[in-house]
Order: C-alpha cells, then sequence, then structure tokens
C-alpha cells in the first residue's frame, strides 16, 4: 500500500499454504515466527490523519487553554458537551462481547422500524470534578435538548458543586445541536442564560478537531466500554449500563432521562438578529462568544 512497507492480510494458514507451493515447505507456527520477525502484528487502522486544518485552528487551542485555566482557577464550571452516537432500541446487535452461558440472538438487520425508537444520549463532562452526566431522549437531536440537558445539570448538580458561580466555560464542536453557525442554538443559549441567571461563554473547537473535545476520552470512551455487547432492549437498560461507567481515577457518571419532546427544523423568531444579545469576542469571534441574562 506504501513503497517499502511490508503488509499482508493474508492468515497464518494461507501464508504457509503458499510457501509450500513455492517449495518451502512452513507449518502455521514458522509463519508467525516469521511475522514476528518481520514485525508484522495484527493492527487495526488508525483514524488519525485530519481531513483538513483551518489556519486559526493552532490560535483557537491556545484561547480555550487559557480559558480554562482562568476558569478553573477561579472555581468555576468548566463543562465538555457534545452528542454521542445515537442507539436503536430494541433487538439490535452493538459492538463488544459478553460472557454468556448461551448465545445472545438478535434481529439480523438493524431497520429502525423493527424497534422501539431511538435513543440520543447529550453528555456533560465536568473537568474539574471528573464527572460525567448522560441524558437520554428519544425525539430528536436539537439546540433546545442541548441546552435542556445544560439547564437539568445546572438544577440537579452544578449550582450545588459551584453555588458562588455566575458563569459557566462550555466546550463544544462546531457542528451538531450546538453548532457555531446556527442562530437557533445562539438563540437557545440566550433563553438558557435567562433561564438560569448564568453569563455561558462558549469556546468552539476549531473543524476537524472534534477529537480533542475532553468529552470524547474523558467520557464517552468509557461510557462505550461500558456498554460494549449490551443489546438495548428499553431506555432503562441502556440508563443502567451507562451509569456502570467508571475509571481507575474516579470518573463517576450520573445518567437521567429527559421526556420532553423535541422537533427538527425550528426556526429563529423573526426579530432575534436584531435583538440579539450574543456577546461574540474580538478574537476568533465566530468560535468564541458569550450569553448574558437579561437581569446584567
Amino acid at each position: 500500500m506504501r513503497e517499502g512497507v511490508l503488509w499482508t492480510n493474508l492468515s497464518r494458514r494461507e501464508i504457509s499454504r503458499r510457501l509450500h507451493e513455492m517449495g518451502t515447505p512452513a507449518s502455521r507456527y514458522i509463519a508467525r515466527k516469521l511475522l514476528k520477525k518481520h514485525g508484522l502484528g495484527q493492527r487495526k487502522a488508525c483514524k488519525k490523519k485530519s481531513m483538513g486544518s483551518h489556519p486559526d485552528r493552532n490560535a483557537q487551542f491556545e484561547n480555550i487553554g487559557q480559558l480554562k485555566a482562568v476558569y478553573l482557577a477561579k472555581g468555576e464550571p468548566v463543562i465538555s458537551i457534545d452528542t454521542k452516537k445515537k442507539e436503536l432500541i430494541g433487538n439490535f446487535a452493538r459492538e463488544g462481547y459478553t460472557h454468556t452461558q448461551a448465545q445472545v440472538q438478535t434481529l439480523d438487520h438493524d431497520f429502525p422500524s423493527a424497534g422501539e425508537g431511538k435513543l440520543i444520549p447529550h453528555g456533560l463532562y465536568d473537568l474539574a470534578r471528573n464527572e460525567g452526566y448522560m441524558h437520554l431522549n428519544t425525539s430528536c437531536d436539537t439546540s433546545e435538548f442541548c441546552c435542556d440537558s445544560i439547564a437539568h445539570w445546572w438544577t440537579q448538580h452544578g449550582s450545588k458543586h459551584y453555588c458562588h458561580a455566575r458563569r459557566l466555560l462550555l466546550l463544544c464542536d462546531g457542528g451538531g445541536s450546538n453548532a457555531s453557525n446556527r442562530h437557533v442554538f445562539k438563540e437557545a443559549l440566550q433563553q438558557l442564560a435567562d433561564r438560569l441567571g448564568l453569563e455561558i461563554r462558549i469556546a468552539h473547537y476549531p473543524p476537524y478537531c472534534s477529537k480533542h473535545n475532553p468529552i470524547e476520552h474523558r467520557l464517552f470512551a468509557h461510557v462505550s466500554r461500558a456498554c460494549q455487547g449490551v443489546t438495548f432492549h428499553s431506555v432503562a437498560i441502556a440508563k443502567k449500563f451507562m451509569a456502570m461507567a467508571k475509571t481507575a481515577t474516579g470518573l463517576k457518571v450520573t445518567v437521567d432521562v429527559l421526556n420532553g419532546v423535541y422537533v427538527n427544523g425550528k426556526k429563529v423568531a423573526a426579530d432575534f438578529l436584531e435583538n440579539m444579545r450574543i456577546i461574540f469576542d474580538e478574537h476568533l469571534p465566530r468560535w468564541n462568544y458569550r450569553a448574558t441574562p437579561a437581569a446584567r
């Protein structure tokens, strides 16, 4: 595949057979030793090559690092948010293995019509406390759902852990329900700031950099591991296993179900742009801005 790089997708049995046909008999054991000698091990393709790079990539990473340091030093919440991969509810196979006494049988096709709907897991990760929060819904992944998820975390947990905080830093990707170019997200964010009475600062990661969002490797990876091989017959089963995610460093995961009904295609109010109170930073304004409550 690349000049000068040794590789093969043949099994040891096939290598042994081909060597025998070439007049050099060798068992599968010998083939394994030869593969090891030449450094040919079983490897899986890793998604590490970025599809692109924005010219302001490094500047935004430096900006995010400075914001995190300031907020954490003052004891103010720094929350990483994102929507995890959607899951089908029903008798559908999922990746991973489980220890069972009998074979686990699931449907041979993943047709959504054969299930009970889809599960949308929205996550929040508290960087300072090493705590994760998963909020499950079965309708649509919208900006309204994203902001309701943040509001639920604040009323149930954040306001207790950060009782003196008057502002909040959110780290998120640039697409999806919290896209940096969506007015509907900014409108929902402004309503959230008024609802909580908090200044909410947003810092988006640059394009093609979602893997650097802390929630991806500090929460979602461990939630996926806790749920591997489990069939999500119901929302309750998904909730139970997601809450079992933990790490040796003390990660705690709280899972709740949000029963709101959300609809795609919602438009902003006709006068939103004229009355918008979103304050954009002078430095990289498309990725950095604040929503302040009306009282301020």
